[in-house]
């Protein structure tokens, strides 16, 4: 028989909101305190998770346990696996000597550091956040930018928030194509949503990033670039998720972003702001010594990329995928989880139990492409199969803290979910009657801030929305892409990718000085977009209806 969830066990809606706020509570303000360790901070949020299921909400310990073991799992696998061979590639690119020469290159494609953010943390990230996601496109920009000369702290901030844009589209488009899965609602409406609510946030997110970097007055000295980043990026993601659906959007407006910034870059250059020369005059470069081999052609220090970029598409293709899966995949059954618990009302629209299946999927991974494309690269660099696996268990060596904090994570939020308090927070903003369309987008930001993901944000919350804007005679379909929209906004602050940032930059330690630097941006422009969403649900001309 499985375990019912209770949204209300203290019989008191406030009090049994306040009791599954607490994990919330101890993680975040452990990591914002600055003297805790993440992994330590992930650990105490664990455990003050499991407290609260087991003795607040009556989970029984075989679930909770249960619960724990597979957001763990899945944290290392396939989250960690992308991170540790990101990490691994970015190495290797680093002891051959290709990524100073990268480094030296864009300084002179865009030797304004306020323009390299545009580039690398929005425009870059972006593309790579449409073929992968996982914490890829933080990673790969926030190392980029350290290398450039920006503090590990600016360098992991920036890149985080940048990283709000493509977010909903992310992966090839799978958080919006899980959100028509659970909810039933048609895709290409709820794509096309999105697409309605997103660009007006995309259009303003270069201004916002250098502005974060330094200042307003910094911001306007480049403007033209600015808009021509935002605006290619906003107009390209509305026209293809509204024409033609959620699947490449990422990529095609991050390719219409990039062009347009160089077309910008070859009629204009900025005034060079002086508070910004001195610090970014010398870029620290980590080395262990350039390999023998190492090339300083142009094209050269873009190999690597591209051959990551080239595996990155080749293993998202849906074909690839299943014939992989079809050669090596096992699904395992989570015991003492699987169908062992039920949600119940208002949150699903009948009761029903949970699956728990852990999928084993080695080859069709996005970690095992990136990781292929780190052999391959690095064999094309002239490394020996010999280094190249020293290289790797040193890289695993280093990622080892960052990997026990995101199983951590993942814990957490797996035992926030199987337990139902995630739910209980849910219809506590749900609760909001005419309010909802603002509240209920920051539902999906608290979402992706307790799980790291807006394609788990929408499986927690997506029927949730559905059921609740059908109650109150608002358009499902506006509620639901809000629950992905608003979700971006918290995926600056998710544990996960904080960490993913500090790793990237190599400065452990440091991921609560990012949450602080981050925290103020992610709760005001969810604000923002809640707001907006508001106003399309009073107005529906807006979102097009």
């Amino acid at each position: 028989m499985p375990w019912s969830q209770s949204y209300d066990p203290f019989h008191q809606r406030v009090l049994s909101t306040a009791v599954a706020l607490l994990p919330v509570v101890v993680l975040l303000g452990l990591m914002a305190h600055g003297r805790v360790r993440a992994w330590t901070a992930g650990l105490a949020g664990l455990a003050t998770a499991l407290a609260v299921a087991v003795f607040g909400f009556g989970m029984p310990v075989s679930a909770a346990m249960g619960a724990a073991g597979y957001g763990a799992a899945y944290g290392l696998f396939p989250i960690g696996w992308i991170v540790l061979n990101v990490m691994f590639l970015h190495r290797l690119t680093v002891e051959s000597g290709r990524f100073e020469s990268l480094r030296i290159q864009l300084a002179g494609v865009a030797p304004d550091p306020r323009v390299q953010v545009i580039l690398i943390a929005f425009c870059f990230g972006a593309f790579i956040e449409g073929a992968a996601g996982f914490g890829a496109p933080v990673a790969i920009t926030a190392a980029l930018l350290m290398q450039l000369g920006f503090s590990p702290v600016h360098a992991s901030g920036l890149s985080l928030i940048a990283n709000t844009a493509p977010v909903a589209f992310g992966s090839i488009g799978i958080p919006i194509t899980t959100l028509a899965e659970v909810t039933g609602l048609d895709l290409m409406k709820l794509s096309a949503m999105a697409g309605r609510q997103l660009p007006v946030f995309s259009a303003i997110i270069p201004f916002w990033i250098v502005c974060a970097m330094c200042g307003w007055r910094g911001a306007i000295g480049v403007w033209p670039v600015a808009v021509a980043a935002g605006g290619a990026f906003a107009v390209t993601q509305f026209l293809v998720s509204n024409y033609h659906g959620p699947w490449v959007v990422d990529s095609l407006a991050a390719l219409a972003s990039i062009g347009a910034v160089l077309a910008v870059l070859k009629v204009w250059s900025p005034k060079p702001l002086e508070s910004l020369a001195e610090s970014h005059a010398h870029a620290p470069v980590e080395s262990s010594g350039a390999h023998p081999k190492a090339s300083t052609s142009k094209f050269a220090a873009w190999v690597p990329w591209l051959i990551l970029t080239v595996f990155i598409f080749v293993w998202g293709m849906n074909g690839v995928k299943t014939s992989l899966d079809r050669t090596f995949s096992r699904s395992v059954e989570v015991p003492g989880l699987h169908l062992q618990v039920q949600r119940t009302p208002p949150v699903v629209a009948e009761a029903r139990p949970e699956k728990a299946v852990f999928k084993v999927n080695l080859l069709s991974a996005t970690g095992t492409g990136i990781l292929l494309a780190g052999v391959f690269a690095g064999l094309v660099m002239g490394f020996s199969p010999r280094r190249l696996f020293q290289i790797w268990l040193s890289t695993l060596k280093r990622v080892q803290p960052s990997l026990l904090t995101i199983a951590a994570m993942l814990a957490l939020g797996n035992v926030t979910k199987f337990s139902g308090t995630d739910a209980t927070l849910g219809l506590a903003l749900a609760g909001t009657g005419t309010w909802y369309p603002f509240f209920g987008t920051l539902l999906g930001w608290l979402g992706v801030a307790l799980t790291g993901s807006d394609t788990a944000s929408n499986v927690l919350f997506g029927s949730l929305q559905r059921i609740t804007a059908e109650q109150l005679g608002i358009d499902p379909h506006l509620m639901a892409a809000a629950n992905s929209t608003g979700g971006v906004m918290g995926k600056m602050i998710d544990a996960q990718s904080i960490v993913v940032a500090g790793t990237a930059t190599h400065q452990h330690g440091i991921e609560g000085k990012i949450l602080r630097f981050v925290f103020l941006h992610s709760l005001v422009l969810a604000i923002g977009i809640g707001l907006w969403v508001a106003a399309m649900a009073h107005w529906p001309w807006l979102a097009g209806r």
